[in-house]
């Protein structure tokens, strides 16, 4: 029997096209996730169990089931523990021949590298981002310069913390993060000065 497993890694995206070349390759069982890779795969694990001898696991591409190669491999391992194997519709792959399964971890080894480059190059366009001042996320509720006046008239005793966070119209908690950051900072001027 033909099992054919597929995968999306977020909410918004949909398994359709996935699903019409699963059914075209006469998958009479299909089971699908809507996760990361790094998440739970509920429906993966479902798929594995569902297996039996002579049964094959069909897949749109190989990093639909796996994270990794360890875990392509654990997979390919689980498979033939039952007698059953493993086919890719997108790429020559069928572990039903040694050469198959010769094609198989290569291809799990290629794959696995390009998911390595394409973080290389998100973490090395990050850190060139960075050094030209790009940031993340919001932008902050109080600025420098309002920080250094709310750590003054905090210490000096004349203000509470509530009142100031009124004064400035943020929380309380986002004024705590601010004279945190603020006296963080400090800290670190003063270690790293002369």
């Amino acid at each position: 029997m033909l099992i054919g497993y597929a995968r999306v890694s977020t909410l918004d995206q949909d398994t359709t096209m996935q699903r019409d070349a699963l059914e075209r390759a006469g998958v009479q069982r299909l089971f699908a996730d809507s996760s990361s890779g790094v998440g739970p795969r509920p429906q993966l694990q479902e798929a594995l169990t569902s297996l039996v001898q002579g049964d094959t696991l069909v897949v749109w591409k190989l990093d639909r089931i796996a994270r990794s190669l360890h875990d392509l491999l654990a997979i390919e391992r689980r498979l033939k523990s039952v007698g059953a194997g493993i086919r890719s519709l997108t790429e020559p792959l069928d572990t039903s021949s040694p050469f198959g399964e010769f094609t198989f971890q290569v291809l799990g080894a290629v794959a696995q590298l390009e998911r390595s480059m394409i973080r290389e190059r998100v973490m090395a366009g990050q850190a060139a981002a960075r050094a030209r001042g790009k940031t993340w996320g919001r932008k902050r509720s109080i600025d420098d310069e309002d920080v250094e006046v709310i750590v003054r008239l905090w210490r000096s005793g004349a203000y509470l913390q509530p009142e100031l966070a009124e004064m400035w119209g943020v929380s309380v908690a986002c004024l705590r993060d601010a004279i945190h950051r603020f006296e963080g900072r400090g800290r670190w001027l003063r270690q790293s000065g002369p």
